[in-house]
Protein backbone atom coordinates (compact mmCIF):
# COMPACT_ATOMS: atom_id res chain seq x y z
CA UNK A 1 0.00 0.00 0.00
CA UNK A 2 1.31 3.48 -1.28
CA UNK A 3 1.95 6.17 1.27
CA UNK A 4 -1.01 7.71 3.28
CA UNK A 5 -0.97 11.65 3.69
CA UNK A 6 -2.28 12.80 6.94
CA UNK A 7 -3.52 16.15 6.51
CA UNK A 8 -3.62 18.75 9.98
CA UNK A 9 -3.58 21.84 11.23
CA UNK A 10 -0.33 22.75 11.99
CA UNK A 11 -1.29 24.04 16.10
CA UNK A 12 0.60 21.53 18.23
CA UNK A 13 -1.90 20.02 19.52
CA UNK A 14 -3.79 19.25 16.02
CA UNK A 15 -0.30 17.33 15.54
CA UNK A 16 -0.31 15.86 18.51
CA UNK A 17 -3.71 14.13 16.74
CA UNK A 18 -1.64 13.76 13.44
CA UNK A 19 1.13 12.04 14.82
CA UNK A 20 -1.52 10.46 17.36
CA UNK A 21 -3.15 8.78 13.94
CA UNK A 22 0.13 7.97 12.38
CA UNK A 23 1.30 6.09 15.00
CA UNK A 24 -1.73 4.20 15.06
CA UNK A 25 -0.96 3.51 10.72
CA UNK A 26 2.41 2.69 11.73
CA UNK A 27 1.37 0.07 14.20
CA UNK A 28 -0.96 -1.73 11.60
CA UNK A 29 1.84 -1.85 8.88
CA UNK A 30 0.94 1.51 6.71
CA UNK A 31 3.43 4.36 6.32
CA UNK A 32 2.15 7.86 6.49
CA UNK A 33 3.99 11.42 5.74
CA UNK A 34 1.69 14.52 7.58
CA UNK A 35 0.77 17.66 5.49
CA UNK A 36 0.62 20.54 7.40
CA UNK A 37 -2.19 23.00 6.28
CA UNK A 38 -3.60 26.29 7.51
CA UNK A 39 -6.81 26.98 7.69
CA UNK A 40 -9.43 30.24 8.48
CA UNK A 41 -9.90 29.10 12.24
CA UNK A 42 -6.50 29.46 11.94
CA UNK A 43 -5.40 32.52 10.63
CA UNK A 44 -8.75 35.13 11.48
CA UNK A 45 -7.96 35.26 15.41
CA UNK A 46 -9.25 39.02 16.16
CA UNK A 47 -13.00 38.05 15.79
CA UNK A 48 -15.06 34.87 17.01
CA UNK A 49 -15.71 31.99 15.26
CA UNK A 50 -19.48 33.03 15.07
CA UNK A 51 -18.01 36.26 13.38
CA UNK A 52 -17.09 34.10 10.63
CA UNK A 53 -18.78 31.68 9.87
CA UNK A 54 -18.60 28.75 12.05
CA UNK A 55 -19.57 25.72 9.61
CA UNK A 56 -16.25 24.50 8.44
CA UNK A 57 -14.31 27.24 9.71
CA UNK A 58 -11.24 24.45 10.73
CA UNK A 59 -12.11 22.13 8.16
CA UNK A 60 -12.73 23.71 4.72
CA UNK A 61 -9.17 23.77 3.83
CA UNK A 62 -8.45 20.55 4.42
CA UNK A 63 -11.27 19.14 2.89
CA UNK A 64 -10.12 21.27 -0.75
CA UNK A 65 -7.22 19.02 -0.22
CA UNK A 66 -8.85 15.54 -0.04
CA UNK A 67 -11.05 16.64 -3.01
CA UNK A 68 -8.51 17.29 -4.48
CA UNK A 69 -6.38 14.33 -3.81
CA UNK A 70 -3.35 16.33 -2.19
CA UNK A 71 -4.09 14.50 1.45
CA UNK A 72 -5.85 10.64 1.84
CA UNK A 73 -7.03 11.56 5.40
CA UNK A 74 -7.97 14.81 7.03
CA UNK A 75 -7.39 14.70 11.38
CA UNK A 76 -9.99 16.74 12.96
CA UNK A 77 -10.95 17.46 16.20
CA UNK A 78 -14.43 15.57 16.46
CA UNK A 79 -16.00 18.64 18.41
CA UNK A 80 -14.46 21.19 15.34
CA UNK A 81 -16.69 19.10 12.36
CA UNK A 82 -19.74 20.78 11.26
CA UNK A 83 -22.88 18.72 11.34
CA UNK A 84 -23.35 17.94 7.77
CA UNK A 85 -20.87 16.70 5.57
CA UNK A 86 -19.99 17.40 1.83
CA UNK A 87 -21.41 14.43 -0.27
CA UNK A 88 -18.05 13.82 -1.33
CA UNK A 89 -16.69 13.17 2.17
CA UNK A 90 -17.38 10.79 5.08
CA UNK A 91 -16.14 10.28 8.25
CA UNK A 92 -14.17 6.49 8.74
CA UNK A 93 -13.04 6.53 12.24
CA UNK A 94 -13.22 7.97 15.71
CA UNK A 95 -9.78 7.54 18.14
CA UNK A 96 -10.78 6.08 21.99
CA UNK A 97 -12.39 8.71 23.70
CA UNK A 98 -10.34 11.12 26.02
CA UNK A 99 -12.18 12.21 29.43
CA UNK A 100 -14.64 14.74 28.49
CA UNK A 101 -15.18 17.29 30.76
CA UNK A 102 -14.20 20.81 30.67
CA UNK A 103 -11.63 21.87 32.80
CA UNK A 104 -10.46 25.79 34.60
CA UNK A 105 -7.14 26.36 34.18
CA UNK A 106 -5.16 29.12 35.84
CA UNK A 107 -1.75 29.70 37.52
CA UNK A 108 -3.98 30.29 40.85
CA UNK A 109 -5.27 26.45 42.00
CA UNK A 110 -7.40 28.35 44.58
CA UNK A 111 -10.00 29.47 42.05
CA UNK A 112 -13.50 27.92 41.72
CA UNK A 113 -16.57 28.71 40.21
CA UNK A 114 -18.70 27.91 43.20
CA UNK A 115 -16.41 30.39 45.73
CA UNK A 116 -18.40 33.50 45.17
CA UNK A 117 -15.72 35.33 44.09
CA UNK A 118 -15.52 37.08 40.85
CA UNK A 119 -12.84 36.30 38.42
CA UNK A 120 -12.32 36.96 34.74
CA UNK A 121 -12.23 33.80 32.45
CA UNK A 122 -10.78 33.47 28.66
CA UNK A 123 -13.05 31.36 26.29
CA UNK A 124 -14.79 32.00 22.86
CA UNK A 125 -17.21 29.15 23.42
CA UNK A 126 -20.88 30.49 23.50
CA UNK A 127 -21.76 27.21 25.60
CA UNK A 128 -19.42 28.00 28.47
CA UNK A 129 -20.16 31.27 28.08
CA UNK A 130 -24.06 30.95 28.24
CA UNK A 131 -23.26 28.45 30.97
CA UNK A 132 -20.97 30.86 33.10
CA UNK A 133 -24.02 33.52 32.49
CA UNK A 134 -27.05 31.25 34.01
CA UNK A 135 -25.06 29.62 37.00
CA UNK A 136 -21.80 31.66 37.59
CA UNK A 137 -22.89 35.10 37.04
CA UNK A 138 -20.20 36.65 39.27
CA UNK A 139 -18.04 35.41 36.43
CA UNK A 140 -16.69 37.45 34.05
CA UNK A 141 -15.78 36.17 30.30
CA UNK A 142 -13.44 37.59 27.48
CA UNK A 143 -13.01 36.13 24.11
CA UNK A 144 -10.19 34.10 24.06
CA UNK A 145 -9.15 32.93 20.65
CA UNK A 146 -5.91 31.51 18.99
CA UNK A 147 -3.95 27.64 19.89
CA UNK A 148 -3.65 26.70 23.59
CA UNK A 149 -0.51 27.85 24.02
CA UNK A 150 -1.60 31.65 22.83
CA UNK A 151 -4.20 31.20 25.20
CA UNK A 152 -2.07 30.55 28.40
CA UNK A 153 0.77 33.36 27.29
CA UNK A 154 -2.61 35.71 26.96
CA UNK A 155 -3.80 35.01 30.49
CA UNK A 156 -0.28 35.08 32.36
CA UNK A 157 0.32 38.31 30.33
CA UNK A 158 -2.73 39.12 32.34
CA UNK A 159 -5.88 39.13 29.97
CA UNK A 160 -7.95 37.22 32.39
CA UNK A 161 -7.66 34.89 35.35
CA UNK A 162 -8.40 31.10 34.29
CA UNK A 163 -9.12 29.75 30.92
CA UNK A 164 -12.20 27.07 30.25
CA UNK A 165 -10.96 24.45 28.05
CA UNK A 166 -11.56 20.64 27.22
CA UNK A 167 -9.82 18.14 29.36
CA UNK A 168 -8.50 16.34 26.21
CA UNK A 169 -6.69 19.41 25.02
CA UNK A 170 -4.76 20.20 28.37
CA UNK A 171 -3.75 16.64 29.01
CA UNK A 172 -2.61 15.99 25.91
CA UNK A 173 -0.51 19.38 25.82
CA UNK A 174 0.59 18.05 29.67
CA UNK A 175 -0.92 21.22 31.17
CA UNK A 176 -2.41 19.03 33.61
CA UNK A 177 -0.79 20.76 36.73
CA UNK A 178 -2.62 23.72 36.00
CA UNK A 179 -6.28 22.34 36.16
CA UNK A 180 -7.87 24.43 38.84
CA UNK A 181 -11.54 22.39 38.84
CA UNK A 182 -12.51 19.72 36.24
CA UNK A 183 -16.05 20.52 36.09
CA UNK A 184 -19.15 18.72 35.99
CA UNK A 185 -20.34 16.83 32.81
CA UNK A 186 -24.13 17.64 34.36
CA UNK A 187 -23.54 21.23 34.62
CA UNK A 188 -20.99 21.95 31.68
CA UNK A 189 -21.80 18.68 29.20
CA UNK A 190 -19.83 19.01 26.76
CA UNK A 191 -19.76 19.85 22.63
CA UNK A 192 -20.91 16.83 20.22
CA UNK A 193 -17.86 14.83 19.65
CA UNK A 194 -15.73 16.66 22.49
CA UNK A 195 -12.39 14.22 23.33
CA UNK A 196 -12.36 12.54 20.58
CA UNK A 197 -10.34 12.32 17.20
CA UNK A 198 -12.32 11.84 13.68
CA UNK A 199 -11.02 10.98 10.75
CA UNK A 200 -12.39 12.22 7.60
CA UNK A 201 -11.38 11.23 3.86
CA UNK A 202 -13.00 11.67 0.20
CA UNK A 203 -15.97 8.65 -0.28
CA UNK A 204 -13.63 7.99 -3.30
CA UNK A 205 -10.70 6.60 -1.70
CA UNK A 206 -10.27 3.04 -2.17
CA UNK A 207 -12.42 0.60 -0.16
CA UNK A 208 -9.33 -1.48 0.45
CA UNK A 209 -7.45 1.38 2.50
CA UNK A 210 -10.50 3.02 4.14
CA UNK A 211 -11.10 -0.69 5.44
CA UNK A 212 -7.47 -0.81 6.64
CA UNK A 213 -7.65 2.69 7.82
CA UNK A 214 -10.49 2.08 9.91
CA UNK A 215 -9.26 -1.21 11.55
CA UNK A 216 -6.51 0.50 12.59
CA UNK A 217 -7.84 3.56 14.39
CA UNK A 218 -11.58 3.05 14.93
CA UNK A 219 -12.77 2.54 18.40
CA UNK A 220 -16.19 0.88 17.97
CA UNK A 221 -17.86 2.20 21.44
CA UNK A 222 -16.48 5.78 20.91
CA UNK A 223 -18.18 5.37 17.33
CA UNK A 224 -21.23 4.47 18.65
CA UNK A 225 -21.38 7.29 20.93
CA UNK A 226 -20.76 9.82 18.19
CA UNK A 227 -23.02 8.67 15.71
CA UNK A 228 -25.87 9.24 18.46
CA UNK A 229 -24.21 12.86 19.20
CA UNK A 230 -23.85 13.89 15.16
CA UNK A 231 -27.51 12.73 14.37
CA UNK A 232 -28.50 15.11 16.97
CA UNK A 233 -26.68 17.77 16.28
CA UNK A 234 -27.43 17.21 12.58
CA UNK A 235 -31.40 17.51 12.95
CA UNK A 236 -30.63 21.08 15.23
CA UNK A 237 -28.25 22.34 12.36
CA UNK A 238 -25.43 23.01 15.07
CA UNK A 239 -22.17 24.61 14.50
CA UNK A 240 -19.56 25.57 16.78
CA UNK A 241 -21.52 28.95 17.51
CA UNK A 242 -24.66 27.49 18.71
CA UNK A 243 -24.64 26.42 22.58
CA UNK A 244 -26.20 22.71 21.88
CA UNK A 245 -24.34 19.93 23.97
CA UNK A 246 -24.65 16.25 23.70
CA UNK A 247 -22.53 13.16 25.48
CA UNK A 248 -23.35 9.62 25.13
CA UNK A 249 -21.97 7.08 26.60
CA UNK A 250 -22.77 3.12 26.95
CA UNK A 251 -23.70 0.85 30.00
CA UNK A 252 -24.39 -2.47 29.06
CA UNK A 253 -26.16 -2.71 25.83
CA UNK A 254 -27.74 1.03 26.05
CA UNK A 255 -26.51 4.08 25.02
CA UNK A 256 -27.41 7.28 27.36
CA UNK A 257 -27.53 10.32 26.11
CA UNK A 258 -28.02 13.79 27.58
CA UNK A 259 -28.05 16.76 25.46
CA UNK A 260 -29.53 20.14 25.29
CA UNK A 261 -29.53 23.89 24.31
CA UNK A 262 -28.60 26.95 26.57
CA UNK A 263 -29.98 30.72 24.65
CA UNK A 264 -26.82 33.12 24.71
CA UNK A 265 -28.40 35.00 27.80
CA UNK A 266 -28.41 31.65 30.13
CA UNK A 267 -31.78 32.42 31.12
CA UNK A 268 -33.35 29.83 28.81
CA UNK A 269 -32.07 26.01 28.91
CA UNK A 270 -33.59 22.89 27.76
CA UNK A 271 -31.97 19.79 29.01
CA UNK A 272 -32.96 15.74 28.01
CA UNK A 273 -32.09 12.43 29.35
CA UNK A 274 -32.51 8.90 27.59
CA UNK A 275 -31.66 5.21 26.84
CA UNK A 276 -31.56 3.49 23.64
CA UNK A 277 -30.21 0.81 22.59
CA UNK A 278 -26.67 0.55 21.26
CA UNK A 279 -27.61 -0.52 17.78
CA UNK A 280 -29.57 2.37 16.81
CA UNK A 281 -27.57 5.54 17.98
CA UNK A 282 -28.69 7.63 15.07
CA UNK A 283 -32.32 6.76 15.88
CA UNK A 284 -31.30 7.87 19.21
CA UNK A 285 -29.94 11.06 18.65
CA UNK A 286 -32.73 12.14 16.21
CA UNK A 287 -35.28 11.57 18.49
CA UNK A 288 -33.66 13.16 21.36
CA UNK A 289 -33.34 16.50 18.69
CA UNK A 290 -37.24 16.30 17.86
CA UNK A 291 -38.14 16.02 21.58
CA UNK A 292 -36.07 19.24 22.39
CA UNK A 293 -37.42 21.11 19.68
CA UNK A 294 -41.08 20.20 20.27
CA UNK A 295 -40.24 21.37 23.93
CA UNK A 296 -38.82 24.80 22.98
CA UNK A 297 -35.59 24.56 21.15
CA UNK A 298 -36.62 25.60 17.78
CA UNK A 299 -37.55 29.55 19.30
CA UNK A 300 -34.26 29.46 21.17
CA UNK A 301 -32.43 28.47 17.55
CA UNK A 302 -34.12 30.80 15.81
CA UNK A 303 -33.23 33.48 18.89
CA UNK A 304 -29.60 32.38 18.79
CA UNK A 305 -29.20 32.76 14.86
CA UNK A 306 -30.65 36.64 14.83
CA UNK A 307 -28.18 37.31 17.45
CA UNK A 308 -24.85 35.86 15.85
Amino acid sequence: MKQIRIGTRGSKLALWQAYYVQDRLQAHGMESEIVIIDTKGDQILDRSLSKIGSKGVFTEELEVKLGNGDIDLAVHSAKDMQSSLDEAFELIAFTPREKTNDVLLSSNKALSLESGVPFVIGTSSTRRIATLKSLYPHIKTVDMRGNLQTRIKKMQDGQCDALLLAYAGVHRMEYDDQIAQVLSLDTFTPAVGQGTIAIECAVALEKERKTKIKEALNDPATETCLKTERAFLKKLEGGCSIPVFGLATLSGNQIHFRAGIINLSGRKSIRIERQGPMDAPEALGLAMAEELLEAGAEAILKEIKGQL
